[in-house]
């Protein structure tokens, strides 16, 4: 199995990679014509979340946000294979903090950080840049992959300038560990939770919606400030990103407040500019159960 993973990784993934972005997006204009009118990759998800998200826009539009999501997704699959082989020089060329005062004040304060985020334009190439643009040791929360071979390629990919890697079932074993030290930590709100009871509930996008809790129970636990990042295109394969304040007194919030903030942050960039949010993401598999 490994002999065929390795196979894969050397004679199709790095090859892609080391295309130069010309060639790279010419390759993503071809997938894109093959996903979204030959084989409707995922298009009866994609779609479906749309329409229940955007009730009010006609089929048209709905159809035209459909169009730029597979467009911007096509682009988004090749960009995270080109970071397996990306320079440190190129990805800063690529990727820009706008506001780096806006998280690295609480550096200056001595204080850890949680930033909150979501899967909206490339969260690929932000993890890969952003521990060189902010003072923090930042850190990713990640769910392992069930191919070992894998797993380890991609850790070695988004951690190979400064980003640590751990994995969801040891996030309150490392914030322990370095309660000395002065971290960022990376929430993804986005996903769809696992034990829809154990989750908070809202309404986001139109709809019934669960959504992790994690940012807020370890914002107040290690009374650590929230903020929000936000990831910005600027033209295809450039990438901004700047940071909001939340909280900095996680433990002075009530119940859901923190949850219902970001919740609401990436709501609107979403209105904004949908087509930058993975709508091929199956988020809405949970009902919202009884009492919630």
């Amino acid at each position: 199995m490994n002999i065929l993973n390795a196979l894969l990784y050397y004679l199709v993934i790095i090859p892609i990679s080391l295309l130069p972005f010309p060639l790279l997006y010419g390759l993503s204009n071809f997938i894109f014509f093959v996903f979204y009118y030959l084989i409707g990759y995922r298009k009866k998800v994609v779609l479906g979340n749309i329409q229940r998200s955007f009730p009010g826009k006609t089929a048209k539009e709905q159809e035209e946000i459909c169009k730029k999501f597979y467009k911007h997704f096509c682009d988004l699959i090749l960009e995270s294979l080109k970071a397996f082989t990306i320079s440190e020089k190129e990805v800063l060329k690529r990727v820009t903090c706008k506001n780096p005062e806006g998280i690295n004040k609480y550096f200056d304060q001595g204080k850890s950080v949680i930033i909150a985020g979501g899967h909206y334009n490339n969260w690929e190439i932000f993890a890969v840049a952003v521990d060189k643009l902010i003072k923090h040791q930042v850190v990713g929360i990640y769910k392992p992959l069930t191919n070992k071979y894998f797993d380890e390629k991609m850790r070695n990919t988004r951690s190979k300038y400064g980003l640590e890697m751990i994995s969801t079932k040891s996030v309150k074993q490392y914030l322990d560990q370095h309660l000395n030290g002065l971290t960022a930590t990376i929430f993804a709100i986005d996903q769809s939770p696992s034990n829809p009871n154990s989750a908070y509930w809202t309404t986001f996008l139109n709809q019934d919606t669960g959504v992790l809790f994690g940012t807020e129970k370890y914002a107040k636990d290690y009374n650590y400030p929230v903020v929000f990042g936000r990831i910005n295109k600027e033209k295809r394969g450039h990438y901004s990103f700047e940071f909001f304040d939340v909280t900095d007194k996680p433990q002075e919030t009530a119940y859901g407040e923190i949850t219902e903030k970001i919740t609401r942050m990436l709501e609107t960039d979403i209105n904004k500019q949908p087509e930058y949010w993975l709508w091929s993401h199956r988020r809405w598999k949970h009902k919202r159960p009884e009492g919630k």
